[in-house]
């Protein structure tokens, strides 16, 4: 799943704008819009969510999923844990 963070984070690294992201992705401009606006989780229909996902992969953005390993060994940013999950 996608954050609406990561998708503007994501779009941040890139230098694109919403509709670029859009042209991107083969989805409509006020959907990129819906999704950056969402509170937690983007919802959508997955389709739509997985064309945006396998824009931001082809352009080079790897979405790190919570708890999850990156492997691709560049550049990134990530949330630390706060102490109440640190333990």
């Amino acid at each position: 799943m996608i954050t609406a963070s990561q998708l503007r984070a994501a779009r941040a690294l890139l230098g694109v704008d919403q509709r670029q992201l859009a042209e991107m992705s083969g989805v409509s401009l006020p959907t990129i819009q819906r999704m950056e606006a969402s509170e937690g989780n983007v919802r959508g229909v997955v389709d739509t969510l997985t064309k945006v996902i396998e824009a931001l992969d082809r352009a080079g953005v790897e979405l790190i999923g919570e708890n999850a390993v990156s492997h691709g060994g560049g550049r990134g940013v990530r949330f630390k844990p706060t102490k109440a999950e640190a333990g």
